[in-house]
């Protein structure tokens, strides 16, 4: 099985999870990375992603190389703003066509919850099959056993979901 994931990052929680789930799965990984950077550690950076997500901005990104065709499965990690996806998620998703492709899903965010984001982006994705999900609440500030059991119990259902097939 040939997986990949697929994350945005603001302040590396995102990253985190999303580099755990990559070795555990033996999976590649795309970080998507905005040609102009968002504002990080000071409030100027709730001000400018929430606006981003509210206005449906498509930020342009870095380039980058990805193929559908290549992966059995995608994972999309993304942070929480405003209560959904991030920006560059979206101009990922709107780039690339992910038709017909399983898909597993995980956010991260510091209480909020997910499910607003998890409903959009199931909602974006609906040519998809949506296998997984996993909610984490900021990997870089929550004690680490915890955060590597939901991505083992992540995983498990990956690899079931993957085994139906």
């Amino acid at each position: 099985m040939k997986s990949i994931v697929i994350y945005y990052t603001l302040e590396n929680s995102t990253k985190k999870a999303a580099n755990i789930i990559a070795t555990k799965l033996n999976a590649d990984t795309l970080e998507l990375q905005p040609l102009k950077a968002y504002p990080t550690g000071s409030i100027s950076k709730f001000f400018w992603g929430g606006k981003s997500v509210i206005f449906n901005q498509k930020p342009k990104l870095s380039t980058y190389h990805f193929n559908a065709s290549s992966y059995d499965l995608i994972i999309i990690g993304t942070p929480i703003w405003a209560g959904t996806y991030t920006p560059p998620i979206q101009t990922f998703i709107s780039e690339n066509s992910l038709t017909d492709k399983r898909i597993a899903l995980f956010s991260c965010h510091d209480g909020g919850g997910p499910k607003k984001c998890f409903q959009q982006l199931t909602t974006k994705l609906s040519s998809s099959e949506i296998i997984a999900y996993l909610d984490l609440i900021n990997p870089n500030k929550v004690k680490a056993e915890e955060t590597n059991q939901k991505i083992e119990t992540f995983i498990s259902t990956i690899s079931l979901k993957m085994k139906e097939s």
